[in-house]
């Protein structure tokens, strides 16, 4: 038997509507995702987590711009951020738990960008840059920044924001919310 006809029956199989197709379908999906998918994407993307999950609320506005500045601003503008300029940065409405954002490793990065750094937690953070010598950063929804965000080496930095993908980031956060404390659990509020 050629490799042809080995190949077309490995197909055929594959199309069947049976448990054990269905099986190996899913496997083949979960080996083409993590050996050639993020891969080839952390190549691109020159990062070595090209695609993250919000996975807090940190970077969450509750209200529109407008109002949400009207809550915000004085922290930003004691910071030399005026509104004008944190109208031009890129995701100027913030982040949802949720999103799922593509991360670019290369590139300068300068305020008013989201990066996306190793921090002495569980997870990367995804915060906004508020000053850049050093790299300093806070989430638009914390009252006031922490104290592992004040001084980020660039080392650190794994990439920044580039495109944000709405909501779709929920298909794995559903799993993991059941092992989250109650007040963290579901949409921001």
């Amino acid at each position: 038997m050629s490799i042809k006809s080995k190949l077309k029956e490995f197909y055929r199989f594959l199309n069947q509507d049976t448990w054990k197709s269905w099986i190996v379908s899913l496997l083949l999906i979960v080996i083409f995702i993590k050996l050639i998918f993020f891969p080839a994407l952390s190549f691109i993307t020159q990062s070595e987590l090209p695609l993250v999950v919000v996975e807090s609320c940190s970077m969450y506005h509750e209200s529109s711009l407008n109002e949400w500045w009207g809550k915000n601003g004085q922290w930003y503008e004691s910071k030399g951020i005026s509104k004008e300029e944190f109208i031009s940065f890129s995701f100027k409405n913030g982040l949802n738990k949720g999103d799922i954002i593509l991360v670019t490793g290369y590139g300068k990065y300068k305020n008013g960008d989201i990066i996306i750094f190793k921090a002495p937690t569980k997870h990367p953070l995804i915060h906004r840059v508020i000053n850049e010598n050093p790299f300093s950063t806070k989430g638009d929804h914390n009252t006031d920044q922490l104290s592992i965000e004040t001084k980020i080496s660039k080392d650190n930095i794994i990439g920044k924001s580039t495109i944000r993908i709405p909501l779709l980031g929920w298909i794995k956060l559903i799993f993991f919310e059941i092992l989250r404390s109650p007040g963290d659990r579901g949409f921001c509020k």
